[in-house]
């Protein structure tokens, strides 16, 4: 059987301005994703590591890391000795790279939860890296990319609930990623990069969309037509919406 994979990418063609990503059958029957590149395609499994490997019997090589952590504190009673050498973080961040490029493509193919879930493994990854890490450089090889993918998870969590219709819910999902990631760069002392994050930008401008689409309430419908009233001086009709407020106040004070 020939192992040119000409006919795979046959009329699937590389758009250097858009990802292009698709779910396949694979011939183990479980299902994969594959991200087309310029000169060929990613494979990735759906579930555990993106390659199918098992690296020391885990998931992943975040997971025994994990392990070793747990049994070095179950021998000495404290994390205090337990460190990551450069070697072991190389081989973390290429592991790290292998998610990325699988929550880039879930998050294309609209499929949110599995973006959250490798996108949370991102980011104990990051942790673990920078409370271990022997060296200082490997802690910000990882740390620098920390905005987007707390921007990645925000965008996820926030599509899953617009799918209920949880404006709200979108909202404040997207209001905790914008605080997390300016407190990121107040704490690396860079508070200049507040105003430059693209992560933000994006986060910022989701905000206002979603306040826009956002179905108003029974009270702020009422507030809104109340200011408009007092506005054109249409006393009366203020009055009315006055009376209808304290009469959802009252409605909503027996309901708790």
């Amino acid at each position: 059987m020939s192992k040119d994979i000409s006919p795979i990418l046959e009329g699937w063609e590389f758009q250097p301005d858009r990802i292009s990503v698709r779910r396949i059958k694979g011939l183990d029957g479980k299902p994969k994703i594959q991200l087309r590149l310029d000169m060929g395609l990613l494979q990735m499994e759906v579930e555990g590591r993106p390659d199918g490997q098992q690296p020391y019997g885990h998931e992943s090589l975040l997971e025994y890391h994990l392990s070793l952590l747990e049994e070095h504190r179950r021998k000495s009673g404290t994390d205090k000795d337990f460190v990551l050498s450069h070697e072991d973080c190389v081989a973390l961040m290429r592991e790290a790279v292998q998610y990325y490029y699988r929550y880039l493509s879930l998050f294309h193919l609209q499929e949110f939860e599995g973006v959250v879930r490798d996108t949370e493994r991102n980011l104990r990854v990051f942790d673990l890296v920078k409370q271990y890490a022997e060296e200082e450089r490997d802690k910000w090889a990882f740390e620098q990319y920390r905005p987007y993918v707390l921007m990645m998870r925000a965008r996820a969590k926030g599509a899953l609930k617009l799918a209920e219709e949880d404006f709200d819910g979108a909202l404040e999902e997207v209001e905790e990623a914008i605080e997390q990631i300016r407190t990121f760069f107040r704490e690396c002392g860079r508070e200049d990069m507040i105003e430059e994050s693209q992560e933000l930008k994006v986060l910022e401008e989701w905000r206002e969309e979603l306040k826009a689409k956002r179905p108003k309430g029974a009270r702020e419908w009422l507030e809104e037509q109340l200011r408009l009233a007092v506005e054109q001086e249409e006393y009366e009709r203020a009055a009315r919406l006055r009376d209808q407020l304290r009469a959802l106040d009252r409605q909503q004070r027996r309901s708790r």
